[in-house]
């Protein structure tokens, strides 16, 4: 009876040691699970980033068929935005005016965003108290979810970085317009007509027949991150600069850009950087150029409404063509 009673406790105490693991079992176990989490963690994250990419092509088609149905209801494409002679305050250094109505109040109608539109009361303004509501609203079509930069509503800042006089405040947007090759707002011109060679200006209003290089080889929407700079969706204002954020200074050195620069881009070259052109994420542009958080590149609308991807390295003579709308350059069909 003892030998079995013994026999029995041994047997226990083995089935005690077989029904655990031994500290290096477990060490060997974490270490195939941290293999496996190693491994399989940059494809879930490459997993939804292209996700991201997606949508974010999407909100710009979605823009784009706004464009196209203001083009078609309206026979021309909507103004970069809307200044108005005789309207004050007027800013003597860009001769920009009230109502600063952007391209993407104008289109808001034809993209399922008519509160917006109805709320918005184009003979105040941008900056009127009335309308504060309506345009620091943040539409999700306006916002790439791969942007990581804020979303909540920014106040309006001068050149100082001061608050503008109107205390305005406006919703964010990703998506700024395409003004062409030069700055169609760093001199006092009563018209940008025949000056810019972009679809998107102060009061430009673009037929599809001044295209000459046709609708499909021009960009009129890209990208640009909130968290490098101030771009509103609804607007600009006389007196308004796009500041720059402290990680966009140290970055790439830029500054503050005037009121047009809340709501448009340019590509270069200009008359003060002649033959320089910043194709989408250069490490050496400004407030005034695209950017985005997606890999090696930047969603683009152009003005047939198709949304493609635009790589860093594109050739910057090709970006340079895609950028304006009557450069007559020959772009052969896979350069972009």
């Amino acid at each position: 009876m003892g030998a079995v009673a013994s026999e029995s406790r041994c047997w226990s105490a083995r089935a005690g040691r077989l029904a655990g693991f031994s500290l290096v079992e477990l060490l060997v176990v974490i270490a195939i699970i941290g293999t496996l989490v190693g491994l399989l963690l940059p494809a879930v994250q490459s997993g939804r980033e292209s996700a991201r990419r997606t949508s974010c092509l999407s909100n710009l088609r979605q823009l784009g068929l706004g464009l196209l149905s203001h083009e078609s209801a309206k026979k021309r494409f909507p103004a970069g935005y809307v200044s108005q002679a005789g309207r004050t305050p007027l800013d003597p250094a860009t001769l920009d005016r009230p109502p600063g109505t952007g391209w993407g109040m104008l289109i808001a109608a034809f993209i399922e965003e008519g509160r917006l539109a109805d709320g918005y009361r184009e003979d105040l303004g941008i900056a009127a108290a009335a309308n504060r509501d309506t345009v620091s609203a943040a539409p999700a079509t306006f916002r790439c979810p791969s942007d990581t930069g804020p979303r909540e509503p920014f106040a309006v800042l001068d050149q100082a970085a001061a608050p503008h006089a109107s205390a305005a405040v406006l919703g964010r947007s990703s998506y700024v317009g395409n003004a062409g090759h030069a700055e169609p707002w760093g001199e006092p011109l009563t018209s940008w007509d025949g000056v810019a060679n972009g679809p998107l200006y102060r009061n430009s209003g673009l037929r599809v027949s001044q295209i000459s290089d046709g609708t499909s080889k021009t960009v009129i929407l890209g990208e640009h991150l909130s968290r490098l700079s101030q771009k509103a969706w609804a607007g600009t204002l006389p007196g308004a600069w796009s500041q720059p954020t402290a990680q966009f200074v140290a970055q790439a050195g830029t500054t503050a850009d005037t009121a047009a620069t809340l709501v448009l881009v340019h590509s270069g070259p200009t008359p003060s950087e002649p033959g320089v052109v910043h194709p989408p994420n250069d490490e050496h542009a400004h407030v005034c150029q695209m950017y985005s958080d997606h890999s090696n590149g930047c969603n683009v609308m152009t003005c047939d409404g198709s949304a493609r991807f635009i790589t860093n390295s594109i050739d910057r003579a090709v970006w340079a063509a895609l950028s304006s709308f009557n450069g007559g350059e020959t772009i052969p069909g896979d350069a972009y």
